[in-house]
């Protein structure tokens, strides 16, 4: 589809409200806002962008609640998100928008950026896919959070499937221009390893992140290449990143056999 060509009227409809967080709004701003609160002290000004977990909020909740109060600073003025994360479900070649206008939660519709989207689908890595969007939990786990710190803004939701970091690093490059838009990367760490091997695992990721040392082994996180797109663009910029948090399921709501790794990281002026 052409950028002249992009006219959605559709809404993504939530695919995983009632399992990976609660349907009720109440109880999910309460939620969201109580995974915040838990994280006071985790405040970074200058945040320019994050990662983020996206696992169900009983596992991952508290350490995507420290990368998103790492925001709060900034939050008065943050007007655009771009939101990245993996294609978990249908395969998508380079990098992917929903065929959507404005994407919904239990706690209201966000509206899709149109103009980013327009000079998104200028790169030639970047289409259409609303299949890779309707089960896809990595990017929508965040909009609550977004929700509850931002208020109103607008999103830019891509999907990553078969890419480069190259690719990656060109889209974020191309559409980071003010300080009024937020970098959102979703991505869990280490996946199903023994507590003690993820522990190890996720801390060598960590220091590769920190580092801004890209391309990470794609084994080491779900979000790899959105997070190696980032680094790379994050280099290029100047930015540092900062680890806020790292744990895995096995420190919050499962058993230590087999764990899924999380992390929560800032990036802002070197």
């Amino acid at each position: 589809m052409s950028a002249a060509g992009f006219r959605p009227t559709a809404v993504r409809p939530p695919a995983v409200a009632g399992t990976f967080y609660t349907e009720r709004p109440a109880p999910l701003a309460e939620q969201v806002g109580r995974f915040l609160g838990d994280a006071r002290g985790k405040e970074r000004p200058g945040t320019l962008a994050i990662i983020a977990p996206h696992a169900g909020y009983v596992y991952s909740g508290p350490v995507a609640g420290s990368a998103f109060a790492a925001v709060r600073p900034a939050a008065a003025k943050i007007r655009r998100v771009i939101l990245l994360g993996p294609a978990h479900f249908v395969p998508v070649r380079g990098l992917a928008l929903p065929d959507a206008r404005a994407l919904e939660t239990p706690l209201g519709s966000v509206p899709v950026d149109l103009e980013l989207a327009a000079e998104a689908l200028a790169l030639d890595a970047v289409t259409v896919s609303a299949d890779a969007h309707a089960p896809e939990h990595s990017l929508e786990v965040e909009l609550p959070f977004l929700q509850v710190l931002l208020g109103e803004f607008t999103v830019l939701p891509l999907v990553v499937g078969k890419a480069t970091v190259g690719e990656v690093a060109e889209a974020i490059d191309r559409l980071w221009r003010s300080d009024d838009t937020l970098v959102v990367i979703s991505s869990d760490l280490s996946h199903y390893y023994p507590y003690e091997t993820a522990r190890r695992l996720d801390r060598e990721t960590s220091d590769a992140i920190v580092a801004l040392e890209a391309p990470l082994p794609p084994d080491r996180a779900c979000g790899a290449l959105p997070i190696g797109g980032l680094l790379v663009a994050a280099r290029r910029r100047g930015l540092a990143a900062e680890l806020l948090d790292l744990r895995s399921s096995g420190d919050t709501a499962g058993d230590r056999d087999r764990v899924v790794g999380y992390g929560a990281f800032a990036f802002g002026p070197a």
